[in-house]
C-alpha cells in the first residue's frame, strides 16, 4: 500500500472524540474524576455524560472539547456542544 494511501486511511479513521479504533466504543470518563455525575440521551440515542469539571483541572478520558465556563464536553456531534455552558473555548 502506498504512503499516500496510508496517510488518507489514517486521517479518515481520526475523530477529535476519544473513539477506540474501528468501532462505535467511545471511552468514558473515570467518574471519581468528575465534580458531577449526570447524563443525557443525544441525537443519536446515545448516553453521553454531562459536560463537567474535573477535581484535578485536567483533561477527562472521552472529552471532546472544552467549554467556556470550564466544563469538558463529552459530546458525540459539534452541534449544541457546550450550549449551556458558554459555547466551545477549545476542541479537544
Amino acid at each position: 500500500m502506498g504512503a499516500i494511501a496510508v496517510a488518507a486511511i489514517a486521517i479518515a479513521s481520526s475523530s477529535i472524540y476519544a473513539r477506540t479504533p474501528a468501532s462505535d466504543v467511545w471511552t468514558q470518563p473515570n467518574e471519581a474524576e468528575l465534580t458531577s455525575h449526570g447524563h443525557y440521551v443525544n441525537k443519536s440515542g446515545q448516553e453521553v455524560h454531562s459536560p463537567a469539571k474535573t477535581k484535578s483541572g485536567s483533561l477527562p478520558a472521552g472529552a471532546s472539547a472544552r467549554c467556556a465556563d470550564g466544563t469538558y464536553s463529552f459530546s458525540r456531534h459539534h452541534s449544541g456542544t457546550c450550549s449551556r455552558h458558554g459555547g466551545v473555548a477549545e476542541w479537544e
